[in-house]
């Protein structure tokens, strides 16, 4: 009996197209980067550490295009754990109402093939999920996903399927922090402060 092999392409190469590799073949790249994709390149489901980041951002930004191929890239921000995972190759975010341009909305029903960039300015890190996306309008389910007593209206909700997902070095990422972190440390450095004083006044008076 003939043995038939199968041949699966990596998770990589939904960003290494041919052109792609030709350029880092070109540059001097493409051996690297052929090393992951022996091994099946990218991961390919969500993993507790990626879980663990994805609760914890406060902000996203959504690539999509159109039918014609005009990319565009929406921001979304919320508090955190307004981005959730509802297994491990499924992304959620209830949608709040905006400029209702529907841009993306229109390109997914066109092409929903998409992408999301997560950025953690803090600590310098990053990662890229490529998938698929669509618009569900289920009160319901937007409900559901809707942080607890955050002041913003639903309109719908964001599916994500994932279909590989990579992390960045953090060369060049500036470092910024959310401005609630930084009042929150500023007022502990506050009461440490306070504390201090009182402390010496106490010693002075003795």
């Amino acid at each position: 009996m003939d043995t038939i092999t199968t041949f699966t392409s990596p998770s990589s190469d939904v960003a290494f197209t041919p052109s792609v590799k030709a350029i880092q073949t070109r540059k001097g790249s493409r051996e690297g980067f052929a090393h992951v994709e022996a091994k099946g390149g990218w991961r390919t489901t969500i993993t507790p550490d990626l879980e663990a980041f994805i609760g914890a951002q406060t902000g996203l930004y959504f690539a999509t295009a159109n039918a014609s191929g005009q990319p565009y890239i929406q921001h979304r921000g919320g508090p955190p754990d307004f981005l959730r995972v509802i297994d491990d190759k499924t992304i959620a975010f209830a949608d709040f109402s905006g400029n209702r341009q529907f841009i993306t909305q229109g390109n997914l029903s066109d092409n929903p093939k998409a992408h999301l960039f997560l950025m953690d300015y803090a600590h310098r890190r990053r990662v890229k999920i490529w998938g698929t996306a669509k618009v569900v309008e289920d009160a319901e389910l937007t409900k559901s996903l809707m942080p607890e007593g955050y002041k913003a209206r639903p309109e719908q909700t964001i599916l994500f399927t994932i279909a590989a997902w990579d992390t960045n070095c953090p060369q060049h990422i500036p470092q910024k922090f959310d401005a609630a972190d930084v009042a929150a440390a500023l007022e502990q450095r506050d009461a440490k402060i306070a504390a201090l004083e009182d402390e010496i006044a106490e010693l002075k008076k003795a």
